[in-house]
This record gives structure tokens, sequence and C-alpha cells, in this order.
């Protein structure tokens, strides 16, 4: 009888971290040196199997967390009103254009590849929706949003098919359409009347417009809040109880229980803050913007594509070990052109926030410059740049910590100069660290 041959050592099995799958056999020591908190059968085992993972340079997200902490901590001491209920809660409405253009970039980065065109991308979907919700055209800002989105998951499908059709590197195909993406801003400008000057106005009352300027009632705030943590906590703890069923490996409920308590005093904190009256002793401002919940659920959104999905463990898959995935029976270059479509459909939705932050849409947007915040925001937040390792929390992360360097420095009175060169540096210390901690690992 014959026996089955060893298999590929190059293949591997590419899950997501919370797959209800049945999972191969392996030695006690590969799963240790893989996830180690998932054999601890207690909150003091799983914080030393943290220890150990840290020290094996398997940090995570917290050098970010930590350099976050002390920059915030830093603007404070030098500007006394940087924690203030109001400048938080701008800070944050900042964040979100850095976030979203972070969360785009991340689809190439993950495939090692990059996407230089996401900064004029982003002007063409704000262009397209501006020009779709306005007259004569004046669809539903539903209908206008949905065009801006399929436009540009167009075009993402054109460059993706140049690149995995024709073998032709990103860079080279995403500097072009960067190019392109400028001629066809211009013409749109050009070809639309209402565009005086190259710049169409966004109507006040408009959904796309309030996205950013209006915000929900203290009382709606809050009811969204609870029946969110009320659904999170149901659906971790269901998830949990099943997997421990089926015999899979789970965290200790501990860990569970502490991630839900956390979840819920952020959550509770970020309604305090918004709650606070941000206006003036005559006009009362509060509540939570639009757009931050927005965003938040485009990256649970996001977050459950590549960690609970098929087509999420393939991007993983080949961003890790291409010519290993394409052995596997992954059909790399379709996957690739979705990535390439999610990138650009994403630097849309990155030029609707942009366009609503200022009420109106321009051909002057910088998309130069967005896309190396794009860049940074990923980067910054923990996403790796030899591809196969990030998530839509580093994107959180990252364009959070520019928004607070941008923010503070503007608070001091810092020149957009001393601003850009902070900015390079925070990046190249986060390149740094991912460089410093993928050869430790490597090493271990």
């Amino acid at each position: 009888m014959k026996t089955p041959p060893d298999p590929d050592p190059g293949l591997a099995v590419v899950t997501g971290p919370d797959d209800d799958i049945a999972e191969p056999a392996i030695s006690d020591a590969a799963v240790t040196a893989a996830a180690p908190e998932v054999l601890a059968n207690s909150l003091g085992e799983y914080f030393a199997a943290w220890g150990r993972r840290i020290r094996n340079g398997e940090s995570g997200a917290l050098p970010v967390l930590v350099g976050l902490v002390v920059i915030v901590i830093f603007f404070q001491i030098e500007q006394s009103k940087f924690l203030t209920a109001g400048n938080v809660v701008n800070l944050l409405v900042q964040a979100t254009v850095f976030i979203m253009f972070g969360a785009a970039e991340i689809f190439a980065l993950l495939l090692s590849e990059i996407d230089l065109s996401i900064g004029y991308g982003a002007g063409v979907g704000a262009f397209v929706i501006a020009e779709l919700i306005a007259p004569p055209v004046s669809l539903p800002w539903w209908l206008g949003i949905l065009g801006g989105l399929a436009a540009m998951a167009f075009l993402g499908f054109v460059q993706g098919s140049l690149i995995t059709r024709l073998s032709l590197p990103s860079f080279v195909v995403t500097l072009g359409g960067s190019l392109a993406f400028l001629g066809l801003m211009l013409e749109l400008a050009n070809v639309d009347k209402t565009a005086v000057g190259g710049v169409i106005t966004i109507d006040p009352n408009s959904p796309v417009y309030k996205l950013v300027q209006a915000s929900m009632s203290t009382a709606l705030g809050w009811t969204v809040l609870v029946v969110s943590l009320a659904i999170f906590a149901g659906v971790m703890l269901l998830r949990t109880s099943r997997r421990r069923a089926q015999g899979l490996t789970v965290p200790p409920l501990g860990i569970t229980l502490l991630t839900i308590v956390v979840t819920a005093i952020g959550g509770i904190v970020l309604m305090l803050i918004c709650s606070a009256n941000r206006g003036s002793a005559l006009v009362n401002l509060n509540g939570v913007p639009w757009v931050i919940p927005v965003v938040i659920v485009i990256l649970l959104a996001y977050s459950w594509l590549l960690g609970r999905t098929r087509l999420g463990r393939y991007i993983y898959a080949i961003g890790a070990n291409p010519e290993a995935a394409r052995r596997a029976g992954i059909n790399v270059k379709r996957v690739k052109t979705i990535a390439f479509m999610l990138v650009s459909m994403t630097a849309a939705i990155a030029g609707l926030i942009y366009e609503s932050t200022l009420g109106s849409m321009s051909t002057d947007i910088n998309g130069g410059q967005y896309v190396l915040y794009a860049v940074a925001a990923a980067v910054i937040g923990g996403t790796s740049l030899f591809g196969g390792r990030g998530k839509p929390l580093h994107a959180l992360l990252g364009g959070i910590v520019i928004a607070t360097v941008f923010n503070g420095l503007g608070l001091m009175g810092i020149s957009a100069a001393g601003t850009d060169i902070a900015t390079a540096i925070v990046l190249i210390a986060a390149v740094t660290l991912d460089s410093l901690v993928r050869r430790r690992a490597s090493v271990r």
C-alpha cells in the first residue's frame, strides 16, 4: 500500500483569526509559536503568553498605542486645551479622512503591492457623487454615492486587470492612473456647467453635506451605543461558546469579558465627550458627528471581510507567499483585481468625507499628498510594507496618530512645513519598527 506524499512545504493553510473550521493536527510547539494565548486557561496564563509573543517580536499594535499615548501627553502639556471636548471631537473628525485613505491602501499593501492613484481617485469619486446629486441630474443622495463608488470600482478593475493580466508593476500602473485620474477630475469639472471655477457646492440640506457637518442627537447616540454594545457582547459570547462546543481553541472566558468591558468603556467615554457642549454659551453644540459611526461601521465590515471570508484569507495568503497561494489553487489574478477594486472604492469613500468636510468639491485636492498620508496611516498603524500582515484597525490607529500630530502642532502654531516634517519622522519610525520586528521574529 502506497503512502501519500508529504505535503509541499511551500504550501500553507491560511485561515482568519476566528474561523469555525476543523483545524489540522499540529504540534504543541507550533501552536504555541503561532498563537500561544489560545492555550491559556486563565487571565494570568493569557497575559503571560501575550508577554512571550511581545518578547518574540509579535508586538502587534502595542507600540502604536504607546506612541499615541506619549504624543497625546506631550500635546496636553504644551497646550492645555488639547484634550477639551471640542478639540477631541474635531480631532476625530479630522482623522476620518486619513483613516479611510489608510483603509484603502491596506488592501494593496496586504498583497505586497501599492496604489499611488487613490489621492486623485478620491477626487474623481467625490466629483462623480457631487455631480450626480446636484442639478441638473439631481439623483437621490444614496444613488449618487452608489454611482461614485461604482465608477471608482470600475477604474480599480481596469488598473487591477492591467497589473495582473499584463504582469505590470503596480507602482507604474497606479502612477499612470494617478495622472489619468487627475485629468479625468479636471474634465469632469469642465463638463459640469454648475462647477464655477472648478468648484461644485454641496447643498447644505443634503445628507452628503451633513455627513461631517451634522451630528446625531445625544439621545440617539446613547441608544445606538447601548444597542451596539449589546449586539457586540452577544456575538462575542455566542461565538466563544460555539467554538468551545466544537472543540476549537478559544481564549479564556475572562478575556472575552474583558474585551467587552474595555469596548464598553471606550464607547461610554466617547459618548461623554461628544455629549459635552462644544459650542459657546449662546449656541449649544453636542452629539456624535455622523461621520464617526459611519467610518466605524465601514472598518467593521472590512474587518469581517478580511478575517471571516474566503476572499480575505486569499488576500493574506497571496501577500505572504504568492507562489504558494497559486499552487494551492487560489486564483491570484482575480483576487488581486478585486483587491484593487476595493482600494479604489474605498478611496471614493475618502473623497466623500473630504467633500463633506469642505461643503464643496474642487479640483485643487492635493491627491499626491493624500497618497502619502494613506501609506503613512496604514504603516504607522502596523500594516507591513512586505505584505501579508495588516488589519483595518491599523488604519484607524494610523489615521488617529496623523490627525493627532496635525491637530497638536496646529494648536502650537507650527507651520505646515513643520507638520510635514513631524509626520515624516513618525512614518520613518513606524517603518523602522516594522523592519526590526520582522527581523527579530524571523531570528526567533
